[in-house]
């Protein structure tokens, strides 16, 4: 007898069964736009809308298990690539946002290069404003004041990039 031929273990069953419910989990956990645009059963996009209202830990449980329930009959590709885009995303906007930082802290140091890769990156960058903005945060560390002006370097850079 072939390992295909021979039944499942209730262990290899659980192991399905907990994984179907950890997929149903992110379901819930994506906003309302991005799940309308997963393919997916009626049945199980009400119930994934129902666990989304559940404040309680027990009742959300049962949903959740539900919800795993629902989805042994519905086809998980277009689940599993809806959830990978929004992983993907999620990395893209967290590499945006640490290079705006990187940016910051590399004007905020004066380093050689940091203009030019904005510049590089956004070309109507107003790199004179951005310098005036990294000296005035550099000022404020020296006083140990608070960081307003370092605050307000990050938020000129992130208003470049609509990523972040």
């Amino acid at each position: 007898m072939s390992t295909d031929d021979r039944p499942k273990s209730r262990s290899q069953k659980k192991r399905e069964m907990t994984a179907l419910q950890d997929t149903g989990a992110r379901l819930v956990e994506l906003s309302p736009e991005a799940l309308s645009r997963v393919e997916m059963p009626e049945a199980l996009r009400r119930a994934v809308l129902e666990a989304r209202k559940m404040k309680g830990h027990e009742a959300r449980r049962r949903q959740l298990q539900y919800i795993g329930s629902l989805m042994r009959d519905a086809d998980p590709e277009p689940i599993h690539r809806a959830l990978e885009i929004k992983d993907q995303d999620r990395l893209a906007d967290s590499r945006a946002f640490q290079r705006l930082e990187r940016w910051r802290d590399g004007l905020v140091e004066a380093l050689p290069g940091v203009a030019e890769e904005i510049l590089a990156s956004y070309p109507a960058a107003d790199v004179e404003r951005l310098a005036r903005m990294a000296a005035e945060a550099r000022r404020e560390r020296e006083k140990n004041a608070p960081p307003k002006a370092f605050r307000a370097l990050f938020r000129a850079l992130r208003d470049l990039d609509s990523r972040v």
